[in-house]
């Protein structure tokens, strides 16, 4: 079946609008070989020129997953000549949408980002319509095609998705959290703000000791499933982790909660007065991972403890950076994450130039950056031995490992490095620190990951 779109059939030769048809699905069947490799270009297209779309990495997350969405439903309707009208959108496009409306991220910047994307397709197509070795005549008419259909695909995509933002965003300032919500992001953003008025929007009060959080749903949502229950539903779950926590460690007045999206939301914990330089160890962290352990569902960064209008800020902006290395690090990072934990830190201020940390932990560790399990191995002991202070029985214990099997992993690194770390022993103790914490986003790809790859490039965590 035709959709009718683009070209004009003709008589007895190879223009045809069949022999069209045909040059247009071998394209993007070509095309479709490489679309991981696409869609990681266009993300980081799309995030690094649009800077709205760059502010947090389970924005970007999503933001892959809808390109990835929309990039394989045009393969499908250009290689099997499907009509637009035929379609909705996927999943994650519309959820995507939601996010950023939930967020206050303006909808131009989900146009311009449909747009963008409509020309980055475009540009591979004509890249892959050259290899074809078509004649000129038939590439210029293919390409008439791809474009019409493309037009069509995100001037559709583009109305349907703004409506949801639209509906979304409506539905968001409308809520009863909009005051509060107003106030906290003033304080946050270095406003000026009332005391007295910010307590009585909030119930909270400016003038006492905090610890700043950022709570969020464990599981992103799949292009393929969506999230479960309503935005209300997963708010709700949000703040009732944070009060139960809040109960757990003992504070004395209910804590500040305030939704960022439907599946994460800041909070500020009241604590009691913090000893200087040991207000960092004045929160019980054990209980806090065993409380975020046995949770399951959701996952906590925190700041440390400070006090008043500025600490208000400062803990919470340590409470996202923690957050951000426990996404780039996934799995291997407990539940819990607090900004005061060993080498949490200066890792926060690494993972904001990630091409260049990966390139530095590469020539500090040498083939010891190499990502795959055995010498994954090797880096996790080598990091826990130089924290214990070269002690081999301590290392040992942490790692529910035999003295001897610590003994023969250090061996093996040392051989490596010339016998020592001495020279350099605090830039191997870093880099070691943050291959643990952020994981692939820094290391190098194994050359068997690299051979059995069919989507180019090195993988990468999120952003």
């Amino acid at each position: 079946m035709s959709s009718g779109l683009g070209t004009r059939p003709r008589q007895g030769d190879d223009l045809s609008e069949e022999r069209v048809l045909q040059a247009v699905a071998e394209t993007v069947r070509r095309l479709d070989a490489d679309q991981p490799q696409l869609v990681r270009a266009m993300s980081d297209l799309l995030a690094r020129e649009i800077s709205e779309l760059d502010s947090d990495p389970r924005l970007v997350e999503l933001l892959e997953a809808s390109v990835d969405g929309n990039t394989k439903t045009l393969i499908h309707i250009l290689a099997n000549d499907i009509p637009v009208e035929h379609l909705r959108p996927t999943t994650a496009a519309v959820e995507y949408a939601l996010r950023l409306a939930q967020r206050s991220i303006p909808a131009a910047s989900l146009i311009r980002a449909y747009h963008m994307g409509q020309d980055s397709f475009r540009q591979r197509c004509f890249v892959e319509l050259q290899r074809g070795g078509h004649p000129p005549e038939l590439r210029l008419l293919a390409m008439d095609r791809i474009s019409a259909v493309l037009h069509r695909y995100i001037d559709w995509t583009t109305q349907y998705v703004i409506d949801e933002y639209e509906r979304e965003r409506a539905r968001w300032l409308s809520s009863e959290e909009t005051v509060r919500s107003s106030l906290i992001h003033a304080v946050v953003a270095g406003h000026s703000v009332d005391h007295a008025g910010f307590e009585e929007g909030t119930g909270y009060r400016l003038d006492q000791w905090h610890v700043g959080l950022v709570v969020w749903t464990a599981a992103p949502v799949s292009p393929a499933g969506g999230p479960v229950g309503t935005a209300v539903d997963e708010h709700r779950a949000l703040e009732s982790f944070v009060r139960r926590l809040g109960g757990i460690l003992g504070c004395a007045r209910a804590p500040l909660v305030t939704a960022v999206d439907r599946s994460t939301a800041w909070a500020w914990l009241p604590m009691r007065a913090a000893a200087g330089a040991n207000r960092a160890r004045s929160l019980d962290l054990t209980a806090v991972r065993a409380f975020a352990t046995n949770d399951g569902r959701l996952r906590l960064a925190l700041g440390v403890p400070a006090r008043g209008e500025a600490g208000f800020r400062r803990t919470h902006e340590q409470a996202q950076q923690a957050r951000s290395v426990a996404l780039m690090g996934g799995d291997r990072v407990p539940a819990a994450v607090s900004f005061g934990d060993e080498g949490v830190a200066i890792v926060a201020v690494m993972a904001r130039d990630l091409e260049r940390t990966r390139a530095w932990v590469a020539e500090v560790l040498g083939r010891l950056a190499v990502d795959d399990q055995s010498t994954a191995a090797l880096r996790e002991t080598m990091r826990v031995f130089l924290l214990t202070g070269d002690n081999y029985s301590r290392t040992a214990d942490l790692l529910v490992l035999h003295r001897n099997t610590v003994k023969y992993r250090v061996n093996k690194v040392l051989e490596e490095r010339g016998g020592s770390v001495d020279s350099n022993r605090l830039d191997v103790a870093l880099a070691l620190q943050a291959g643990h914490l952020l994981g692939a986003s820094v290391l190098q790809p194994s050359p068997k990951a690299v051979r059995g790859s069919t989507g180019g490039g090195a993988p990468r965590g999120p952003r």
